[in-house]
């Protein structure tokens, strides 16, 4: 997304979605000032609240929803990551915080296996909030233009850039952190198999792809 200036485009769209702690302050010429719904792993609840003030005062009108395993998410006092939501909310009384339940979770590896033939747990993988976000997206809205993905076979493409796996977050390299999870024996997100996935959905749902488009077979 750096570079392209999509921000205003993006801006006049009804409902905009973020993923995790990607942040528009500082990017909003290339990524946008809005934010409707922001999608977060439990991972990444730590780092959303490293900028409480930001993420749950100045952005008071973002509805966030949270997933993750029921073991951070429990409700009984031993869940960690709820734990820090519940006070997050006492801290930041209009903060508008949703999570996901146990049957969303299974429903979601349900669709992997589904769709992959492989199951989730078994092979040792994580889905990523990439999945999470487009499922509960196809759920949601007529229509999902989606900004800055790219496709399964980018990183094998003549036009594959060498850019950072996030536009906020120098160090690490896209395609490098792609083929490393792709690969991993066990605790990896299987980003190039969801990506063929998603690309089969945009042949079925009003889905498109930008920065850069993506070519469906």
């Amino acid at each position: 997304m750096t570079g392209q200036r999509a921000g205003h485009e993006i801006d006049q769209s009804s409902c905009i979605w973020r993923m995790n702690n990607a942040p528009t302050k500082g990017y909003t010429e290339d990524v946008g000032r809005r934010t409707t719904i922001r999608v977060v792993s439990h991972t990444s609840v730590p780092l959303l609240l490293k900028d409480p003030e930001y993420f749950f005062k100045e952005s008071n009108h973002t509805i966030y929803v949270i997933w993750g395993p029921f073991r951070n998410m429990r409700q009984d006092g031993k869940g960690i990551v709820y734990n820090m939501l519940r006070r997050t909310v006492e801290n930041y009384s209009s903060a508008k915080v949703y999570i996901t339940t146990e049957k969303r979770m299974s429903y979601c590896d349900t669709v992997f296996k589904k769709e992959t033939g492989r199951d989730r747990v078994q092979s040792g993988s994580y889905l990523s909030t990439g999945w999470f976000t487009l499922i509960l997206a196809m759920d949601a809205c007529e229509g999902i233009h989606v900004y800055g993905m790219i496709n399964d076979t980018y990183c094998k493409s003549n036009s594959f850039r060498k850019v950072p796996y996030h536009y906020y977050e120098p160090g690490r390299f896209e395609c490098d952190e792609y083929i490393l999870h792709e690969n991993a024996p066990y605790g990896g997100h299987r980003f190039i198999t969801e990506k063929r996935v998603f690309a089969k959905w945009a042949k079925l749902h009003n889905i498109t792809f930008s920065n850069p488009d993506w070519s469906l077979p």
